[in-house]
């Protein structure tokens, strides 16, 4: 039996990560769900427990502090994390965010579906490895 992978989910929208959550447990409600709401509590965290180490990490952009560009600069320094697919996930379409995070790492951009079965379809698809850069409308 393969095991449910385990997604940390940075972003500051409370209404965000209750949507990415909802889209999860459609997916698969074995799949283990860990949420910071900023990136410095993400950051200490991947980088004070060693035990914690995500299948995948969905990023968002546009936070107070330190942005998630930054914070994807940060994670990718760290060799623990080099091969963990990093999903940016935001309301950003902009091509110019598109290029520089995928320049700093990012394995898939995500402009945050306002469908939530949009959402469950490309989740699925990033989740199965079907999608290598996703880039959506």
């Amino acid at each position: 039996m393969v095991q449910a992978p385990t997604l940390l989910l940075i972003d500051d929208d409370a209404d965000d990560q209750e949507i990415f959550s909802i889209a999860l447990q459609n997916i698969n409600s074995l799949i283990r769900f860990v949420i910071s709401d900023n990136c410095k509590d993400a950051l200490e965290k991947l980088s004070k427990d060693k035990m914690f180490k995500p299948d995948f990490i969905f990023l968002d952009l546009n936070m107070p502090g330190m942005s998630g560009s930054q914070c994807l600069t940060e994670i990718k320094k760290q060799n623990r994390f080099k091969h963990v697919p990093v999903i940016i996930y935001t309301t950003s379409s902009g091509q110019r965010d598109k290029d520089e995070t995928k320049k700093l790492g990012a394995d898939y951009f995500l402009t945050k579906p306002t469908d939530i079965n949009k959402l469950i379809t490309i989740l699925k698809k990033i989740l199965s490895g079907e999608e290598k850069f996703v880039e959506t409308q």
